[in-house]
């Protein structure tokens, strides 16, 4: 497929004047078609129904240990749910404990804690001149917002395919006293769908950091989310290497079954080392008395192991893969050689990340919504929403019907072409 950098004037003006007529039939066609954030579709929500079957008004709610889940107490989270969720992200039970429904909840508890009351004795962060996060980018647009909630300064590393760019970690974490932590999302990242590498991983447990306080905030959050039964990217265990390399207590290590049962409903954990679970515990001894138990044990009854888990998974990505193959596959089709941007085909996870040519990508989103399909607001994967190059789009395949993707997916093609061509004709004029 001939490059549009290598058309010329006339070529790129005679395919603007047919890709415009095609914008213009989709665009009278009153579509409404989302893309913009990364929730499970209602046939994946369907999966986890017999959630509500579990439990009834006939069932024992005791655990193993005999404790009545209608009741107080408890806590951390009953053993049951810390030895399934320690399964899925590779933990021992006793470095875990469960909360609530959400993951992004227990990220915000974590920092405003260290804000109003340090971190395992340091001096709170609300009493320092300077407090700064590093953020892998593009990354999650909700961990940068948490930073930005509380005024912490937020400095961008770039993302590698082996994950963030580790030299410049090394170098500003160990010279830089005011970097008290890094967001990461390991494993098929968001949005790029970027694992780690064995080496990055190690790096990070060997960091330096000039700061005591210093966190690693590890939002494992796809760990088991896998397009491929084989095919699949394998995660370095990060709190052993932590251990191995004598920093034990460097890391955040935080999960969830939100895209696994039911995200506005499901079960929410940490695990960390002994020292900082101890100072977690005291901070949720003054908050609650302990969380929802009854969903704990529910959710332990429905997958009841990993491995009813890990079926469980499978047919969420049999639902899941010819999404992200046909957006793949049509990219590939319409735009490969075009040179007018370029995508990472992930194995797993909830997003796939276009990089747009440079100064296009708001222009893309804003005509793709024009259209009827609203994207993610370009900007959204860095902190404060300023994509320094205005060329990362996160596109969610994951909620629409693979019919209205597949109509969507047409539309963003097409605004891609048409931004790319407008911006390669100015340069030409």
């Amino acid at each position: 497929m001939q490059s549009y950098q290598e058309m010329s004037r006339e070529e790129l003006l005679q395919e603007k004047k047919s890709l415009e007529a095609a914008y213009k039939k989709y665009a009278s066609g009153a579509l409404k078609l989302d893309m913009s954030r990364g929730k499970p579709s209602a046939e994946q929500l369907d999966l986890s129904m017999e959630l509500m079957d579990v439990l009834g008004s006939d069932t024992d709610m005791n655990c193993e240990d005999g404790t009545d889940c209608r009741n107080y107490g408890v806590l951390d989270g009953i053993q049951e749910a810390k030895v399934l969720l320690g399964d899925m992200i590779e933990c021992h039970p006793d470095n875990i404990i469960i909360y609530g429904n959400s993951s992004l909840n227990i990220m915000y508890d974590i920092v405003s804690r260290s804000m109003t009351h340090g971190v395992m004795g340091n001096t709170p962060w609300c009493k320092l001149d300077k407090v700064k996060f590093l953020c892998p980018v593009p990354g999650y647009d909700r961990h940068f917002t948490i930073t930005e909630y509380f005024g912490i300064e937020m400095i961008n590393v770039p993302m590698l395919p082996t994950g963030p760019d580790m030299d410049m970690v090394e170098e500003l974490v160990s010279q830089d006293e005011a970097i008290k932590a890094i967001w990461c999302v390991p494993k098929y990242s968001n949005p790029q769908g970027i694992t780690y590498s064995d080496e990055t991983v190690r790096r990070f447990a060997r960091l330096k950091p000039a700061a005591k306080d210093f966190r690693i905030y590890w939002d494992n959050a796809y760990g088991v989310h896998h397009l491929y039964d084989i095919d699949q990217d394998n995660l370095v265990e990060i709190l052993a290497e932590c251990k191995r390399a004598g920093n034990p207590d460097m890391v955040y290590k935080f999960c969830s079954t939100s895209k696994i049962s039911f995200p506005g409903s499901g079960v929410a954990a940490i695990a960390a080392s002994a020292n900082n679970l101890v100072e977690i515990r005291e901070q949720m001894r003054v908050a609650t008395i302990g969380h929802d138990k009854v969903n704990q044990l529910r959710h332990v009854r429905f997958f009841k192991d990993i491995y009813g888990m890990t079926e469980h998974m499978k047919k969420h990505a049999d639902i899941l893969r010819p999404k992200f193959e046909m957006i793949i596959n049509t990219f590939e089709q319409e735009l490969g050689g075009r040179e007018a941007g370029s995508w990472i085909a992930p194995k797993g996870g909830y997003f796939i990340a276009f990089e747009a040519l440079e100064g296009c990508a708001k222009a893309i989103v804003a005509k793709a919504k024009a259209a009827g399909v609203t994207l993610t607001p370009a900007g959204a994967p860095f902190p404060y929403g300023k994509d320094p190059k205005d060329s990362i789009i996160r596109i969610a395949p994951t909620y629409p019907s693979l019919e209205n993707l597949r109509i969507a997916t047409d539309i963003f093609v097409i605004c891609v072409k048409l931004v790319t061509i407008e911006k390669i004709l100015k340069i030409k004029a």
